[in-house]
């Protein structure tokens, strides 16, 4: 049987993650509250960040920023689309 949790970005009782994706506080509360459609909807905003900001993962810097916009697309107001973004085909 799947793992549900109340998933704090849908606002009701979704499928949980099938294992931790994050390390520290910051990935409890992700494993805790954060659905597996939530996790998906974040990794295609992450995406885009990276796209968009022309980060490198690997550099210190971009890790931090991505941290903090995870931590505000889960638990904070969200997190805000670059300025100028226009999504694809639109």
């Amino acid at each position: 049987m799947a793992r549900m949790v109340n998933c704090v970005k849908l606002g009701c009782e979704a499928e949980g993650l099938d294992r931790p994706t994050y390390p520290g506080d910051l990935g409890k509360k992700i494993w805790q509250s954060v659905s597996k459609e939530a996790w998906q909807g974040w990794l295609g905003h992450q995406t885009m960040l990276i796209n968009e900001y022309r980060l490198t993962p690997v550099d210190p810097k971009a890790r931090k920023f991505l941290e903090e916009e995870m931590d505000k697309y889960f638990f904070g107001g969200g997190s805000a689309m670059p300025d100028g973004f226009v999504p694809e085909g639109g």
